[in-house]
């Protein structure tokens, strides 16, 4: 095993204790991710998977971004409740999501050696989107990871990340509990 599988099998490990926390919305989520994100800034450059590489630098953020939302985002500073977005919210997602792929997708195929350059983009952008659901806890949040994640595991695959590959595998299952757990949350809290 090389080094570079030696960090890949630490994030991946990170990156599931990150997933199985936001399932249960506990805060510390929000720690592992920004350590499996540091350890996947490097992977993704390696791998030169450039849009997942400033992915990284986004989820980084999001992670500061997300630990504050939780812990005192929401009405009077109580902490967020999940909610849902609008289906014009939906339209104007994707509509941007793809829109970014086409413009950032052509960019790299003209100016970069990456690999999978639409690809790469897809899953980028859409990443982005869905981070910033997670962070203001929307239930959908876990609809576009299934889309994201089902796609990544081919972008993956292509590079030979093949632990991430396995990873993303099992958040499609991880996915669907985490879409039952908080849509079961939202109904509670409903009167």
């Amino acid at each position: 095993m090389t080094v570079l599988q030696l960090w890949e099998v630490l994030a991946v490990v990170l990156a599931i204790v990150y997933l199985v926390l936001a399932i249960r919305q506990n805060i510390w989520c929000w720690a592992a991710a920004a350590v499996s994100t540091l350890l996947y800034l490097y992977i993704m450059f390696e791998a030169r998977l450039y849009m997942e590489s400033v992915l990284q630098l986004f989820y980084l953020a999001m992670a500061g971004y997300g630990w504050h939302q939780w812990r005192r985002g929401g009405e009077g500073g109580a902490g967020l409740s999940v909610s849902t977005w609008p289906w014009r919210a939906h339209v104007v997602a994707v509509g941007s999501v793809l829109l970014l792929v086409v413009i950032s997708g052509e960019l790299l195929t003209r100016y970069s050696d990456a690999a999978l350059p639409f690809l790469d983009s897809l899953t980028t952008w859409g990443a982005v989107v869905a981070t910033f659901m997670v962070t203001r806890k929307i239930l959908e949040n876990w609809i576009y990871w299934f889309v994201i994640d089902a796609v990544s595991i081919i972008l993956y695959l292509n590079r030979d990340l093949y632990f991430t590959a396995a990873l993303f595998a099992g958040y499609l299952v991880m996915i669907v509990i985490g879409y039952r757990s908080w849509r079961a949350s939202m109904q509670e809290e409903q009167p």
